[in-house]
């Protein structure tokens, strides 16, 4: 409905209050309701005042102690004490214009003394120290203040592109060092790797080996004692010669193969496996030595 009146009665609405004069002067304060004035006796409602807590956006531009220029968004939540209405309506013509005032002066006085990055950490003690000043003029003139925010610290758009810079440097960098000590983990675990195949591989082809060795062995003895007359270096002959046609079967067989050229026949085969035998005698010869 809002407030409503006229010379003889008026109608405060709740969250306000009236400012009643006899003949000029303060006389009371009207709450909310409503009421009748007697104009043969000089009363009037002279105005109402709204007690709801109102909004005030400050913006400030200032410098910092290393000389950057910021910006500053304050935003400030006062109301009217419903017992100081009086002064709040007789003492100041616009309150706004007033507390604006003194957000700048005190903010003015207390960030120069800051470095950026301090402004950045420091701004609920920059509100605060609003807040004190606005409290104790304000209350003098039946204004309380109930809240302070800094919303916003705008530095200059050169100065955030550099601090945007020199983060983002610093980010990369980390990442550089990250990066490394993974690759010197992947190398590591490569290597780790690697000797462990070549081990395991190493421990195969002995097994392999030996599995063979076992295997020839067997193969003597088998045919030794069932072919009368054959001495072991004939059964090894014929081993040879039947492995190594073998090879040349599965070298034709398969396409993919690397096709290596030795020479061809029965005699060379002779001699590979004299060559084979020399070897292992000379081996077992040396391991004599050495045991002697």
């Amino acid at each position: 409905m809002g407030n409503a009146y006229c010379i003889f009665c008026g109608c405060i609405e709740q969250a306000s209050v009236g400012v009643v004069e006899k003949w000029g002067r303060f006389d009371r304060l009207a709450e909310p309701g409503l009421h009748f004035f007697n104009p043969l006796a000089g009363e009037r409602l002279s105005g109402i005042l709204s007690t709801r807590i109102c909004s005030l956006e400050v913006k400030i531009e200032t410098k910092t102690k290393d000389n950057v220029f910021v910006q500053m968004l304050c935003s400030i939540q006062y109301r009217v004490i419903r017992e100081n209405a009086d002064d709040a309506f007789y003492e100041l013509q616009n309150p706004r214009e007033q507390i604006q005032a003194y957000v700048f002066d005190v903010v003015r006085a207390h960030v120069p003394k800051l470095n950026l990055d301090e402004l950045f950490e420091q701004k609920d003690e920059v509100a605060k120290a609003v807040l004190e000043e606005l409290e104790k003029v304000m209350g003098a003139y039946g204004y309380n203040i109930e809240h302070i925010l800094m919303v916003d610290i705008i530095p200059d758009s050169s100065v955030r592109k550099a601090m945007n810079e020199i983060n983002a440097a610093q980010r990369m960098q980390l990442a550089s060092v990250y990066k490394g000590e993974a690759e010197k983990i992947l190398q590591v675990k490569k290597a780790e790797a690697e000797a462990e195949a070549k081990y395991l591989g190493g421990v195969g082809v002995a097994r392999q080996r030996q599995a063979i060795t076992d295997g020839l062995r067997e193969n003597i003895l088998n045919f030794s004692h069932k072919v009368e007359g054959t001495s072991a270096k004939e059964v090894m002959d014929l081993i040879m010669i039947t492995q190594y046609f073998d090879t040349i079967k599965e070298l034709g067989n398969s396409s993919k193969n690397t096709t290596v050229f030795l020479p061809h026949g029965p005699g060379h085969v002779r001699d590979i496996g004299q060559q084979i035998r020399n070897g292992m005698m000379e081996a077992a010869s040396a391991q004599h030595v050495n045991t002697e």
